[in-house]
């Protein structure tokens, strides 16, 4: 294998592999694509080495030799730094670019201090405007009592909101014009020692994100599609957020939606048999109700913040982010990632759960570029890893007597099962 390239020059797709192809707003997957990698920092390259691994075992079960995934490492992170002399080279984000599909391990972002999160850069410079997180349950050991219920994804915006990264300290020259802009101009005083961030939502991000959502409902069946917002007191951005989403729905996808009013006024307040109902809820209304009545809930979009709070606080109803996965998508380009971090203290220790980087990996590869038989068989593999109790040590020490596997182990155990699966029919 090629080293990772430093600079857009050296920029070569691997041998025996062909570039998805954007055609007329569609993608076209080939039979040999190939897929961009980006080993990560701390866990992130015991992770990937085993969403690869796993992958490549579906895809031989699912397709025979008929198709198959040439990987293409590129560098960013703490490695880019060692090798290119920078955290993110150009080289990567031109070499995604390209070839449109890419899976990446967890990069650090320093709390506080530092460079900016190189995830947010890489979703901003590739315009990755949806980020999908997929929550629901495989049997593992969960603290809700209707962790059984749970089967959710939310759609969060990527772009805009506060992680649009428009901010300045408290005292610096920019945020000092700033509040001598407001005082000015509107009156308005902000306390000197006051950081300021701006929070733009703009109509055009809202109705491509849930255009975004209302495609993944109709695709998957879903019944039920919940904007979630703050706009009882945000009432420009998030309020604006919710009127736009209801916007969308109603202007390109009549003939499959109805509202939560219209449910209430015409029809007796039943959801009408085909429809999928879209309604609205206030964030912290929201944060609630998917802990007391999660079975409600199956879309949900919502801004950047709120997106991240609840992709979170719906993953811990099933147990914590070790098994949720995440995709990045633009317009015929995506990235997929797991939620969880770097977990630096358990690098290099063969301990951490792979799973959530797996299922990242499945999303990409079963919903974006539709090889469904490959999602399929990872998500069996592992339902069945958790029922028969062969798991790694996050699971392990909620489960009396169960020896927990090494991360090499469980990865080969999930491989065993795709191995052993009876062939699908419709494969």
């Amino acid at each position: 294998m090629a080293s990772p390239p430093c600079s857009v020059e050296d920029l070569k797709p691997p041998a025996g592999g062909s570039l998805a192809v954007l055609e007329g707003g569609s993608l076209s997957i080939p039979d040999n694509p190939v897929v961009a990698f980006i080993r990560g920092d701390g866990v992130g390259p015991e992770v990937v080495e085993s969403a690869i691994r796993v992958v490549d075992a579906a895809v031989k079960k699912a397709y025979g030799g008929s198709r198959r995934i040439v990987w293409w490492e590129l560098l960013a992170g703490r490695e880019a730094l060692d090798k290119c002399g920078e955290l993110l080279p150009k080289a990567t984000l031109e070499g995604i670019a390209r070839a449109r599909l890419a899976l990446k391990g967890p990069l650090e972002t320093p709390v506080g201090t530092g460079y900016r999160s190189l995830n947010v850069a890489i979703r901003q410079a590739l315009d990755l405007y949806a980020n999908i997180r997929p929550v629901r349950y495989y049997g593992q050991p969960a603290p809700h009592k209707y962790a059984d219920r749970v089967d959710m994804v939310i759609f969060r915006e990527n772009t805009e909101d506060v992680y649009s990264g428009i901010e300045w300290p408290h005292d610096s020259p920019e945020a000092a014009k700033v509040r001598e802009f407001l005082l000015k101009e509107f009156g308005i005083r902000i306390r000197s020692d006051s950081g300021i961030g701006v929070k733009p939502i703009s109509e055009f991000a809202t109705k491509r994100l849930m255009a975004r959502a209302l495609e993944w409902a109709i695709r998957n069946g879903n019944t039920v599609v919940t904007i979630m917002h703050k706009g009882n007191i945000m009432k420009y951005t998030e309020g604006a957020f919710m009127r736009w989403a209801y916007e969308l729905a109603l202007e390109r996808f009549r003939d499959y939606v109805v509202t939560e009013r219209e449910v209430a006024e015409e029809y007796g307040g039943s959801r009408p048999e085909g429809k999928i109902l879209v309604n609205d809820r206030i964030a912290d209304n929201m944060l609630q109700q998917i802990i007391t009545r999660p079975w409600d809930y199956q879309v949900i979009v919502a801004p950047n913040l709120n997106g991240d709070y609840i992709s979170d606080a719906a993953s811990a109803l099933v147990g914590g982010i070790g098994m949720a996965a995440g995709m990045n998508m633009g317009d015929g380009i995506a990235v997929a990632e797991p939620v969880h971090g770097t977990a630096p203290k358990y690098a290099g220790k063969d301990l951490i759960n792979p799973t959530a980087e797996i299922l990242s990996a499945s999303l990409l590869v079963g919903e974006f570029m539709g090889w469904r038989e490959v999602k399929t068989l990872i998500e069996s593999a592992v339902r069945r890893a958790v029922e028969e109790r062969k798991v790694t040590q996050d699971l392990a020490r909620h489960l009396p007597g169960v020896e927990p596997l090494r991360t090499s182990e469980y990865t080969e155990v999930l491989i065993g099962f795709i191995e052993e699966s009876e062939p699908d029919s419709s494969m």
